[in-house]
């Protein structure tokens, strides 16, 4: 006996038989990070409690932890003449938000993704490194 088979409806918007748009999702540049619109939210909020509307959040690594590298997070007041600015998606009100990474920094940083996640563990930002070999159990320190 086989099961009835199971009639998808069609996406919101689109009438039966049409097919849905497809959007083309390209790859992230290894020169490039790319920044999440639930990153960007979060960086507006955070840079408006802060009050410091030109601030951007510097990402980077460091020599140190368990495994060779930690990942470094922190606000720049200031822009470096070598630093790579990245602009995140435009928010609700219009705005974009950016972050800047410095050269050395965006070798091993290059394709990420900085996401902002929210669960029942928690909340916070998430570097998906597609460079990283392994990481520590603390969840501080990364394996190039």
């Amino acid at each position: 006996m086989t099961a009835p088979a199971i009639k998808q409806a069609p996406p919101i918007g689109k009438a039966e038989g049409e097919a849905a748009p497809i959007s083309p999702i390209s790859p992230i540049s290894k020169k490039e990070v790319a920044v999440t619109l639930s990153a960007a939210e979060e960086i507006a909020k955070q840079k408006a409690k802060r009050g410091t509307p030109s601030a951007r959040i510097r990402i980077g690594v460091r020599g140190g932890g368990c495994t060779g590298f930690t990942y470094v997070f922190e606000w720049a007041d200031e822009v470096r003449p070598t630093d790579k600015e990245f602009a995140g998606p435009p928010l609700a009100d219009g705005s974009i938000v950016s972050i800047v990474v410095d050269p050395k920094s965006l070798v091993y940083l290059g394709g990420m993704e900085l996401d902002f996640v929210k669960g029942m563990m928690g909340h916070g930002f998430k570097f998906n490194n597609p460079n990283a070999k392994g990481a520590c159990g603390c969840g501080e320190s990364v394996q190039f």
